[in-house]
């Protein structure tokens, strides 16, 4: 109901970084899969041990099961 654009969801691809301890860290937020994907793809060709990945926000908020 209403403009997509004006919802808390309007970038609602982040990009994870976990370090080698375990630690999750938010790189950023982005509004397409394809554009957080690219940047993902870009930080694991440094080369570096981490991993990143890339997941979506649920569009009802943090309570979201998926």
């Amino acid at each position: 109901m209403g403009d997509m654009s004006e919802g808390t969801v309007s970038l609602p691809w982040i990009v994870i970084r976990q370090d080698d301890n375990g630690n999750r860290y938010r790189v950023g937020r982005y509004a397409t899969r394809a554009e957080a994907q690219k940047i993902a793809d870009s930080l694991d060709d440094r080369g570096h041990k981490q991993l990143y990945w890339v997941e979506r926000i649920g569009q009802n908020g943090d309570g979201s099961r998926n």
